[in-house]
């Protein structure tokens, strides 16, 4: 469902801001701090699988913080196409590059109830990845993880509201926000 420029705006204004952009980039560096530090003990290059299209943002500002030398790909699929609240899990694209055998990196904007996460798991290791790790900027705090789901490497969290900016959409748009908000409650 997508919304006026106006909507966005009010969006945007009403929002309750949760972590701003300077808390988002060091939570960045510490991902990729312990990322290098996982990476040192990997005996082949990594794969880095972006997801698309909320990964788009923390993986751009991720690589260039990794030490090591690795293969960057991606991967679309999804369960929201716009809405705000998620569906049947589709694929837009797989990744290109031979997952055979190789360390893969999985690198996502929230890991929510991980739906999503948990099928591109799957998908990595039935493409026969030998090792499977999952990064995400944001973790929400509930109890409904998909089967005790946990990310590897997780870089702020935040309460169990709908959240935007960093990546993450409100309705298509405010990906490109640096800090994190919450829509406001009503």
């Amino acid at each position: 469902m997508k919304i006026t420029r106006e909507e966005a705006y009010a969006a945007l204004q009403n929002a309750d801001l949760l972590h701003d952009g300077t808390t988002v980039e060091a939570a960045l560096d510490r991902m990729a701090a312990a990322i290098n530090e996982r990476a040192a003990r990997m005996s082949r290059p990594p794969v880095v699988l972006a997801v698309m299209v909320g990964g788009l943002l923390p993986a751009g500002k991720l690589l260039p913080k990794l030490d090591f030398p690795l293969e960057v790909d991606y991967i679309h699929a999804t369960r929201y196409r716009g809405a705000t609240t998620g569906g049947e899990l589709v694929w837009i694209a797989r990744p290109k590059i031979e997952l055979d055998g190789r360390s893969v990196l999985i690198v996502d904007d929230i890991l929510d109830e991980g739906h999503t996460l948990a099928g591109i798991i799957e998908e990595c290791r039935d493409l026969g990845a030998s090792e499977v790790l999952t990064a995400v900027l944001v973790e929400k705090l509930h109890d409904r993880r998909y089967q005790g789901l946990k990310a590897d490497f997780v870089g702020v969290e935040v309460e169990d509201r709908y959240v935007f900016g960093a990546g993450m959409d409100y309705k298509g748009f405010w990906r490109n926000l640096a800090g994190i908000y919450a829509v406001a409650e009503r």
